[in-house]
């Protein structure tokens, strides 16, 4: 039997013919959906607010923040860092420390040649996040309602506090009425 003897399917009614989709708009498909994560649509554009569209830019994807916080306690070596991300795939990983080698928060340090494999650590910009992840692991706490840590010496919750380095005063939002600013 051949192709040509194969029964015709019948053609669509003619009512269901005219409720069919008109033509897609080009220009309307090419933009990506507003909802979706930056990490799939691309770097964020707003130009009112460039410092935080450039921290997100370095650091905003999934995995990232986590990547970092491992690195703080010390140079790591692939392997490990998997250990210390359960259920990061190994190629997101490696996309990871490729992009914060490239923003220059990551340096990395050959330790063999055949196969190469690499020791990661965290520049000294690297290590300019240590604060900003405190403060989120702070937030995240808080709205997880578990315990802030403790001071060792005296068992007090500790506290964070903006404040001036040059005049050693605290600083806070009602205090500098509209002066604040965060970003």
């Amino acid at each position: 039997m051949s192709p040509r003897d194969l029964p015709k399917k019948p053609a669509p009614p003619a009512d269901l013919a005219k409720e069919a989709a008109p033509p897609a708009d080009p220009a309307k498909e090419a933009a990506p959906p507003a909802d979706l994560p930056d990490d799939i649509t691309g770097p964020p554009t707003d130009r009112s607010n460039p410092a935080l569209a450039e921290a997100l830019a370095a650091v905003g994807d999934r995995w990232t923040l986590l990547l970092i916080a491992a690195l703080l306690e010390g140079p790591l070596r692939f392997g490990e860092l998997q250990e210390r991300l359960p259920g990061i795939a190994p190629n997101v990983l490696s996309q990871r420390l490729r992009h914060l080698q490239q923003q220059g928060l990551v340096l990395t340090e050959a330790y063999s040649a055949r196969p190469p494999r690499f020791v990661y650590e965290l520049s000294s910009r690297g290590h300019e996040l240590a604060e900003p992840l405190r403060l989120l692991a702070h937030w995240a706490d808080r709205q997880g309602e578990r315990e802030a840590p403790r001071h060792a010496a005296c068992g007090s919750p500790l506290e964070l506090v903006w404040y001036c380095p040059t005049c050693r005063e605290p600083v806070t939002d009602a205090a500098d009425e509209g002066e604040l600013s965060y970003l």
